[in-house]
């Protein structure tokens, strides 16, 4: 503070007296850079150009430069260089700092060009700016340029031509100019050691970069962190955790970077505990360590743990990024948490992140995937721009919500507005066909896939058109697409024929389809169940029996059918015939007078979908007690004179039962159902299902 005040006075000093020479102004441009007084810098230069001075020589402007540079003042220094009377090459490469650190691309470039002659330095700061903001192919451009102008790139050169070659995943550039540097002797320097490591992983090359690695005297913690990261990014993330334990015993210290990919190879290896313990460890969390596990959580299923570790990390008072919030929002989107989405939405507002690309794209497909499509259009609609991925999914959320007319209208919007579909777009599209019934409009959506769009059709569209033909009654025709199909048909292929063939009763066909799966998937016990299932409602009972034993001979596990509600921010989850709930009794009370009431309304429990060989007392207690009217019946319970629906989550698909025993309800209690299945939406208002009976 001293120095600065001194220097104030100083400079008043000499406004005071008039006009001065060099050697006055000398001392004081020099202890302007000394305290970094860009203010009284820029004083000095006023009263230079007040008093017409003119320098013998560049030093006393290039220092101003120098310190307008250093501070990122782009005007300032464009402005002393404009009016230099003479600049040297200093001059010139001081402004293409200030232009590169800024990222303004196209004044770097134009005073690049308009430099009368040019050095190394001018050379590797061009190639840097450019490389640091994304123009790696330009970088390179500009490093040939060099060598036919006759300069010896150095070490920093490489450096940045490395960086451009691994961004571009260019290896065949990359080996060239690695033969540059063991001609220029440069392998030796760490920087291009650990440029070279990281270009070799990046382009696929782990085998070559770990042999770098290994040679490498002079390792320091970005050598490491190289290294890592390659292997996580080739899809070796055993590597990465030993190489990371390795970097401990050779005594260097992670760093923030280290952390996060090796968390990153604790996920992909599904070692979510081990992952935990490290980050446990981390004294200081940083933004990208929390996103990291959040986004590990989500990736190995663990949804509600990620909403749980939000949650943390807002009351640490680590300020989340627009990944971080898409990543949580997509955990309450697969778990159809609304009132935690809603929660997160608020929190990104505040932030200032809900605009954000990938923050309001999740958006829209979690208010979507909760049921609320209303609220998912006014996010849509009011989205500063929109991507591809933020069509999709609004087509696809009307599409499951049984909103297939708005969906293909929103479709023909965005061929309005110049946008290239996708292969997810057309997944959407012909899902909205086939709930819809439109059996025309699928095939011509399907044909425009190549015709139209120069796209390949994908197993998922070949899968919609099956569905499709198979529900619309036309099997041979769905047969001859998959005999016809330019794919191996695999599992999806063969699943859809055989729920086609479970909802059509075609058991030739059903046989077939699940003989294919048996051979695929052995132990997917979906497949055993749903021909058994065919079997049973023949009273094919020993077929059944046959079914039943091959999956004990392949100890094939059956998965558990539950039901989930969201009743003041929390979960209650409930299996077939539950007792485990704290209000078991109050539960089942309440549902026996639902189905009474319903009875008196004439609805009797279809006891024919009951699959078993039992009396037909067992079949009734079986059938009235399935997860989603345990659910239900806990809904209204607990909000009895509510005007929101009631929102149910299943991990299967519904039954024909409970389909239409949700269907009543809604006509007779007046009160607006929303379930959620495995296969999509159902929005039971006044007796009627969004799904029109076609699910």
């Amino acid at each position: 503070m001293k120095g600065s005040h001194k220097l104030r006075q100083a400079i008043d000093s000499l406004y005071a007296g008039g006009q001065a020479t060099a050697e006055a102004y000398l001392p004081l441009v020099l202890e302007c850079l000394r305290v970094n007084d860009v203010g009284q810098a820029k004083r000095l230069q006023s009263h230079m150009d007040r008093h017409c001075f003119t320098p013998g020589d560049t030093f006393l402007h290039n220092r101003l430069l120098h310190l307008y540079a250093r501070f990122g003042k782009i005007s300032d220094a464009r402005n002393l260089f404009d009016k230099m009377p003479q600049r040297d090459i200093i001059s010139w490469n001081t402004v293409l700092s200030v232009y590169a650190k800024s990222g303004s691309v196209e004044n770097l470039r134009a005073l690049f060009d308009q430099m009368p002659s040019r050095d190394s330095v001018s050379y590797n700061t061009v190639i840097a700016g450019l490389v640091g903001r994304g123009f790696s192919s330009e970088a390179l451009e500009v490093f040939l340029r060099m060598n036919r102008d006759g300069f010896e790139p150095t070490e920093y050169t490489l450096v940045s031509a490395l960086n451009a070659c691994s961004r571009l995943s260019d290896l065949r550039k990359g080996k060239q100019i690695h033969g540059r540097v063991y001609i220029g002797c440069l392998g030796r320097n760490v920087f291009v050691s650990n440029a070279l490591i990281d270009m070799y992983a990046k382009c696929g090359e782990i085998d070559r970069a770990r042999w770098l690695f290994d040679r490498t005297d002079n390792k320091n913690v970005v050598s490491w962190n190289s290294l890592i990261a390659g292997y996580l990014k080739n899809g070796q993330p055993k590597k990465c955790i030993d190489l990371f334990q390795e970097m401990q015993v050779a005594g260097f210290k992670p760093d923030d970077v280290t952390v996060s990919n090796v968390l990153g190879g604790y996920f992909q290896s599904g070692l979510v505990e081990e992952a935990s313990k490290v980050f446990s460890m981390i004294k200081k969390k940083d933004k990208v360590s929390w996103t990291t596990m959040i986004v590990g959580y989500v990736q190995n299923g663990k949804e509600e743990d990620a909403l749980n570790l939000f949650s943390k990390m807002l009351a640490e008072g680590v300020k989340p990024d627009g990944f971080t919030f898409s990543s949580v929002i997509s955990s309450c989107a697969r778990l159809a948490y609304l009132c935690n989405g809603q929660v997160a939405h608020g929190k990104a507002i505040l932030l200032g992140v809900d605009n954000d690309l990938l923050v309001s794209s999740a958006l829209v497909d979690m208010y979507c995937k909760c049921g609320i499509t209303k609220d998912a259009s006014v996010v849509f609609d009011t989205m500063s721009s929109r991507n591809v991925v933020s069509w999709n999914a609004m087509i696809r959320g009307y599409a499951q919500n049984g909103q297939d007319l708005e969906a293909l209208a929103l479709y023909e919007k965005l061929l309005q507005e110049k946008l290239k579909p996708d292969n997810f777009t057309f997944v959407a599209v012909l899902s909205a066909c086939n709930h819809a019934g439109l059996i025309e409009e699928g095939r011509g959506y399907f044909d425009s896939i190549s015709k139209r769009h120069a796209l390949v059709p994908t197993l998922d569209h070949y899968a919609c058109m099956i569905n499709l033909l198979g529900r619309s009654g036309c099997m041979r025709e769905a047969m001859d697409l998959i005999r016809n199909m330019p794919h191996e048909p695999n599992s999806l292929i063969w699943s859809t024929l055989l729920s086609v063939c479970a909802m059509k009763d075609d058991i030739e066909y059903a046989e077939m389809a699940a003989k294919r799966l048996f051979e695929l998937e052995p132990l997917n016990a979906g497949p055993y169940i749903m021909l058994s299932n065919m079997y049973a409602t023949r009273g094919r009972w020993e077929d059944v029996a046959s079914v039943r034993s091959l999956m004990k001979s392949k100890n094939v596990k059956k998965f558990a059918a539950y039901s989930w509600i969201e009743i003041d921010n929390e979960v209650h989850k409930f299996v077939a015939e539950d007792a485990t709930h704290p209000q078991t009794e109050i539960i089942y009370e309440g549902l026996s007078r639902l189905i009474k009431k319903l009875q008196e309304a004439g609805f009797m429990p279809d006891t024919k979908l009951v699959l078993h060989n039992v009396v037909e007392e067992e079949k009734f207690a079986s059938i009235c007690y399935h997860s989603e009217k345990l659910a239900l019946a806990f809904g209204l319970i607990k909000k009895p004179h509510g005007t929101t629906p009631i929102r149910i989550m299943k991990n299967i698909r519904v039954c024909g039962d409970c389909h239409q025993f949700m269907k009543l309800v809604s006509r007779i209690i007046g009160r607006s159902i929303i379930l959620r299945d495995s296969n999509r939406f159902h929005h039971f208002v006044d007796g009627s299902c969004s799904c029109k009976d076609y699910w």
